[in-house]
């Protein structure tokens, strides 16, 4: 049975970069008073990039795809399966998956989308691993890509200044070296109302409320307690210990929920990947664009154990054990 590598990540993020001087002064003409040093406190985020209006999805996958492709030096007719976790598609369908095929050029193989908000890139790694492992592919393209910009009520502080847009993505491919060694997926639908977004489209018109809404506090008590948890399940289910791991790459959602994971688990703050304080909680996006930025830089290396953990909305979470 082979494993699924990971031989190459890539991504992409919008152009316009809003600081949060620039995000503050923005909300106080709507009388919404914030500033940088309340969000950075509280958050971690110091700016995040988002789309132009109008922008979808599928653009901003598209170019982190083909980044991903170029650095692993594969051809797009050798992909076999794509894979997209969002929770912001183009359309009701045809998938974003499809439309990223479309895009690439790519044609045949299997093409889906994966929606479990901020557990999406997680849940989709998984998927791809089980079809390679399976022998059902041979080389996966798996993406997270949001333009969560869209879905954000800007007139609640609570939740606008969190966000930002943006795609990473990785390439799998078939291996006789070990390359995904342990994943635990898991879901409590019972939490589902402490983060969502509760519209629909029916009969041509909005029903429901289309904004993103959160209990903060009761997401981030969850969030910490379940992807410790995973952490060390995922660990003993590879036969390791936490302290083998070279890298953490949690969901970028607060720094707080970071920090207070690491100190948890007993992992240093040198061994977690941090980027939300330059992308801000990209959901699906987030752990895919904090891999490519730190395989790129060389933090990580081959040979490295990375742990890989989302969690999001549904309530869902999931752990994944990668050797690079």
């Amino acid at each position: 049975m082979p494993y699924a590598k990971i031989i190459g990540s890539g991504s992409y993020l919008p152009p316009r970069v809003v600081s949060n001087d620039e995000l503050a002064a923005e909300l106080a003409t709507r009388q919404i008073a914030t500033s940088d040093a309340w969000i950075t406190e509280r958050t971690g985020i110091r700016q995040r990039h988002i789309a132009e209006p109008g922008a979808k999805t599928s653009a901003l996958a598209i170019e982190a795809g083909r980044a991903a492709l170029e650095h692993a030096g594969v051809a797009g007719a050798d992909v076999d399966l794509i894979i997209v976790a969002t929770s912001t598609p183009d359309f009701i369908f045809p998938s974003t998956a499809c439309i990223v095929q479309a895009g690439l050029g790519i044609r045949g193989g299997a093409a889906f989308d994966v929606q479990a908000v901020c557990s999406g890139f997680v849940y989709a790694l998984v998927t791809a691993d089980a079809f390679i492992r399976a022998g059902r592919a041979r080389t996966a393209l798996v993406i997270g890509a949001e333009v969560f910009s869209g879905i954000l009520d800007w007139n609640d502080r609570g939740t606008c200044v969190l966000f930002g847009d943006g795609a990473g993505a990785v390439v799998l491919k078939a291996s006789d070296e070990p390359g995904i060694t342990g994943a635990l997926l898991n879901a409590d639908g019972s939490q589902m109302n402490i983060l969502c977004t509760a519209g629909n489209v029916s009969r041509g018109k909005v029903v429901g409320d289309p904004f993103l809404r959160m209990d903060g506090q009761a997401v981030f008590k969850l969030a910490v307690t379940v992807l410790a948890q995973s952490a060390r399940d995922v660990c003993a289910q590879a036969g390791i210990a936490l302290s083998d791991l070279d890298w953490m790459i949690p969901h970028q959602a607060n720094v707080r929920i970071l920090n207070l994971l690491g100190r948890k688990l007993g992992i240093p703050e040198e061994k977690i990947v941090i980027t939300l304080d330059r992308h801000a909680n990209t959901s699906a996006a987030s752990v895919p664009l904090a891999f490519d930025v730190a395989f790129r830089d060389g933090r990580i290396k081959a040979g490295d154990q990375v742990l890989m953990q989302g969690v999001g909305g549904g309530f869902t979470w999931g752990s994944v054990l990668a050797r690079i």
